[in-house]
């Protein structure tokens, strides 16, 4: 069966910063609480991971690793990304990291950034993403 996100993660081989996003992604996904997610990792080194990366339209290249979390349309089963019901360029949990217009994470380098994305990051993003779906 389908779960009903999927967290698109944009990385490249030899990246240490996308292999611990990806050990971060998958410990916490490994927790019954986030059974809805599921992972999908986008090689942008390869010609499928560079087309879901240009697809997803609203992360900058320099600042990769990546995730975006999409949600699985039941019409169509097709997965699209969820939009931020409150954008905003900077947040007090992910600070610069947060995307503006889809619930997502980019690594933001700057020296207020670190180039880390943390566990409570995604757990935020994650969060925001199960708010943003409820009905209004």
């Amino acid at each position: 069966m389908e779960k009903t996100y999927k967290i698109k993660v944009f990385g490249k081989p030899g990246c240490a910063k996308c292999k611990a996003l990806n050990q971060r992604l998958d410990k916490l996904l490994a927790e019954e609480e986030w059974s809805d997610f599921e992972k999908e990792y986008c090689d942008v080194e390869t010609v499928e991971g560079l087309v879901a990366f240009a697809s997803a339209e609203c992360i900058n290249p320099q600042r990769i690793p990546a995730m975006l979390v999409t949600r699985r349309q039941e019409e169509t089963g097709r997965y699209i990304p969820v939009p931020s019901r409150d954008p905003k360029p900077h947040c007090e949990i992910c600070g610069k990291s947060r995307l503006y217009q889809y619930v997502g994470l980019q690594t933001d380098y700057t020296d207020e950034g670190k180039g880390i994305i943390s566990p409570k990051m995604i757990s935020a993003v994650l969060e925001e993403v199960r708010e943003s779906c409820l009905p209004k």
